[in-house]
């Protein structure tokens, strides 16, 4: 049983990328689900893309790497990305999921379901005592501010350009740093299977915004999952998603498939 388990003494994991990006991860989050948290240094102020599934208070963990404000930019509503915002005062997000900030646990007033990615074996331990994964919820985080497609982030010192890439979800975004060619992505691409059969998403439109994609000259992709990669990488994905593969498909078999390794 999950509750058996025992009780994490440090939920999260700071690994410094470069001198002022570093990725925030839940270590005790099986590696399938876990999202990739990215908190990146400004003149001015810093970001933090992305925000985690909230199991653990994460805006004291973004405190000791920073004293300068903090703005959580969320590159989609998903659980895996927006469990911790309802921590931040300034909480940045595409209007086309503004909805599911607000309102994160229903969907035209049906409850959402987590599973098949939230059960017993995504967590090899506990954040807190008495947790039960079926109880499970995320808090509600309301955007204060909405940006979109050519808005710019600017930290003082780098300028973050927004891409809106729908297709995974409707108001999917990612941040584009054209001096240096980082690309922080979200799940609009990742290194692994992409996913498209979220109830939300839509198929063609993700093919639309992945042959965009392939168009910017980017060096470094900085992806919502799993290891970041380089542009061979990301045509090499784009060119499977675009060829019928790469595609997560069936959530609950692929959960499965992974439950085995």
């Amino acid at each position: 049983m999950c509750n058996s388990k025992p009780v994490a003494k440090d939920w999260y994991e700071v690994i410094p990328v470069s001198e002022d990006v570093s990725l925030i991860r839940e270590t005790h989050v099986a590696w399938w689900l876990r999202c990739n948290m990215w908190h990146v240094r400004g003149r001015d102020f810093d970001l933090l893309i992305d925000t985690g599934m909230g199991l653990r208070p994460l805006k004291k963990e973004v405190a000791q790497l920073t004293e300068k404000p903090v703005k959580a930019i969320l590159s989609h509503s998903h659980f895996d990305h927006m469990g911790g915002a309802h921590e931040f005062e300034n909480r940045l997000g595409h209007q086309e999921e503004e909805y599911l900030c607000r309102n994160p646990t229903a969907d035209d007033e049906e409850p959402v379901s987590y599973f098949p990615f939230v059960r017993e074996e995504t967590f090899s331990a506990l954040p807190y005592e008495g947790f039960d994964h079926k109880s499970y919820a995320v808090i509600p985080a309301p955007l204060t501010t909405c940006i979109g497609e050519g808005d710019v982030v600017d930290l003082g010192d780098r300028q973050f350009k927004v891409f809106h890439l729908p297709g995974h979800s409707p108001g999917s975004i990612s941040l584009y740093e054209e001096k240096t060619k980082i690309l922080f992505s979200g799940d609009a691409i990742y290194n692994g299977d992409l996913f498209d059969t979220v109830y939300h998403s839509d198929q063609e439109v993700y093919r639309e915004s992945l042959m965009r994609l392939r168009e910017l000259p980017v060096e470094t992709i900085h992806g919502g999952h799993f290891d970041s990669f380089g542009r061979d990488r990301m045509l090499e994905i784009i060119g499977l998603y675009l060829d019928g593969k790469g595609r997560m498909g069936d959530a609950t078999a692929w959960v499965e498939s992974k439950l085995e390794r």
